[in-house]
This record gives C-alpha cells, structure tokens and sequence, in this order.
C-alpha cells in the first residue's frame, strides 16, 4: 500500500515537471515571432517611453527616415537636394587651333642596298679557295677567290676570281671545293652606304608619288624609333599584276651626317607616306568627335557658361590624331574632348583640368 502512494506521487511530481516544461517551452516559442518593432514598443512602452539600453526614439527615427525617403508632401518621386538642382556633367574640353595635318599611307618595304653586284669566275673549275667572309668591305680588282681549271691529265695553275666593284660582301653562296661554271655566282658585294627601302604603292595613291616626297620609316628592331626618309626612284609603269607602282625611298642621314649603322640591309620596314598636306586650318583631335545618324556631332562649351551646345561639323583631311574642320566651329571655340559620349544638348557641365 505504501510501495503504490509512493509511486503515485513520483508520477505527480514528473508530470508536473513536465508541464513547466511545456510552459516555458511555449513561451520562448511565442516570445520569438513577435515582431521586433512591435516588441521595441512593448519595451518602450514598459519603461515610460524610453527606449531600453539608451536607443531613445527608434520608432521615432523611423518615421522621420520613411519621411526622408519619401520626399516633402507633393513634391514628387525621389526630389534632389539644393531644391532640384543637376549636377554638371565632368568634362575636359580644348580650344579650336590652327594646325598643320597630313594624311598618310601606310606601307611594307624592305630594306636594299643601294646597287648589288654578282661576282662571277671568268673560268669554270674546283673552287680552292675564298678570302673573303660575309660582311667584308672589298675594293675593285680585289682578288677574293681562286678556281683551279686543272682536268685529269691537263693542269692549270689556279686563275684568281676578282671584285669588279668595291663594296660589303653580302653573300657567298658557294664554298670551298664546289664545282663552279663561268655563270656561277661566288658571292654578291653590294654598296651599303646609301640603303634604300623598295615598297609598292597602291594604284589610287599613284598620282601622288613624287620624287623627294618625305616619308617616315620603323622598323621591328628598333621599336620606337623612327627615321627619316624620301622617295628617290619611281618606276615608269604600274605593275599590271599588282596594280601598284615600285618606288625606292633614300634613307635620309641622322644630325651626325650618316645613316644609322643600326639599319641592316634585309631588314622588314614600315613606310608612312604623306598622301596630303594642309597648313593653318583648323583642327582638333579625333576623340572630340560624335557619330550620329551618318553626320559628325561635337559638343562646345560657351564663354561664361556651364551648359553643353550641340554642333554639326563639316570634315576635311583626316590624320590618326586631328582632323581639320571645314564649318561648324569657330578658331577659340572650347570643344569638349571627354565626357561629350554622356552629353544632351543644353545639359550642365563642369570643366575639369
């Protein structure tokens, strides 16, 4: 009898300890999906209006920020500040200025000697010996080879191949022991004192080609730099294969009076040639330019304003960096050379340095 009261109330007691549970679990559920707001106002509320842990005025400072956002009373969507004033487009512009422009063509060349000679043997035989070596100078009648014309059962003393020009050997294509005829070439000796650059100029540029016609020349090797030079030889005819016209440019000597030594025959040449020439017109650079619809737009910034102007120009000679202006523009006028891809006519702008 005893052994079951004791039992009952161990029940009891655990089912009562399970019910606090029960309690307290449910709280804390219920104590969470209250919303944040409205459990700050509970707290506000219980504390006589003062926000707990001194953040006074939250709800307060909601209501002014939804307020903010949303714009005084009729004064439409978002408002600006300073009373609905643009902020000035960023601009940088430059003035309209007389200037020289040259249109240009731009070519392959390479680089020749001036004149090129083959040295042959004046008799056919076993090539025994050679003095020279590529890159050598060598003087007329310079003996640069010996050929031995001896055939089994007839010999000959050896007979001496000589330069007929002064000159660089330039190549040797032959060598020691080769049997060589009288139309075999034993080396070519070339003058490099006067290089010239062969390159072949498209038919429509033809009419322009002159004698003495400067030009500008690069090369691979010497990125960077560029070297002066003009045409010194045209051919007569048009090539009829090509339809292109072989010119020689002379390369013209530095300020020390020669022609740069680093300038190797053989070498591969860029050629910039001047096609047209204009001085004293008006120019500006490219980049100020706007296509639109087929005509060229620029944007000009008036004296004693802040408000961008639409312009409609009329273009002459073009280079790779200016082009001259026919109409549109004044000499002075400011025009608008970054920024003018995000301009409206009449839009504010702010001139940066």
């Amino acid at each position: 009898m005893k052994n079951n009261m004791i039992k009952n109330k161990i029940s009891v007691i655990i089912v009562f300890i399970c019910i606090v549970l029960l309690v307290l679990i449910a709280f804390r559920i219920v104590r969470n999906f209250i919303p944040e707001n409205l459990q700050q106002d509970r707290d506000i509320s219980s504390t006589g209006g003062r926000a707990p842990n001194g953040q006074e005025g939250t709800a307060q400072r909601g209501a002014d920020q939804g307020a903010e956002r949303s714009g005084p009373p009729g004064g439409g969507q978002g408002g600006t500040r300073g009373g609905g004033e643009r902020t000035g487009t960023a601009i940088r512009v430059i003035p309209v200025r007389v200037g020289t422009i040259e249109t240009s063509v731009i070519l392959n060349g390479d680089v020749l000697s001036s004149s090129q000679v083959s040295i042959f043997p004046l008799i056919g035989g076993r090539l025994t010996e050679l003095r020279v070596r590529d890159g050598d100078r060598v003087s007329r009648g310079q003996i640069i080879a010996m050929i031995d014309p001896s055939r089994p059962g007839d010999p000959f003393f050896p007979s001496p191949v000589t330069s007929t020009v002064s000159g660089i050997v330039m190549s040797i294509p032959v060598n020691t022991g080769d049997t060589v005829q009288t139309n075999s070439v034993i080396c070519v000796v070339g003058n490099l004192d006067n290089l010239r650059v062969e390159t072949h100029v498209p038919e429509r540029y033809s009419v322009r080609m002159v004698r003495s016609l400067p030009a500008l020349l690069t090369f691979e090797a010497m990125p960077g730099e560029s070297f002066a030079a003009e045409i010194d030889e045209l051919s007569p005819v048009l090539d009829p294969a090509s339809r292109t016209l072989r010119i020689r440019l002379r390369i013209l000597p530095g300020i020390n009076g020669i022609v740069d030594p680093r300038i190797l025959a053989g070498m591969f040449a860029t050629v910039s040639l001047v096609t047209n020439s204009r001085i004293d017109v008006p120019v500006i650079p490219r980049e100020a330019l706007i296509q639109t619809y087929g005509r060229w737009i620029v944007f000009v910034v008036p004296p004693d304003s802040n408000l961008a102007q639409r312009r409609e120009v009329t273009l002459g000679l073009e280079s790779e960096t200016l082009v001259e202006i026919l109409s549109g523009l004044d000499l002075g006028d400011q025009v608008v050379i970054a920024g003018q891809n995000f301009l409206n006519d009449g839009d504010p702008v702010q001139i940066v340095e």
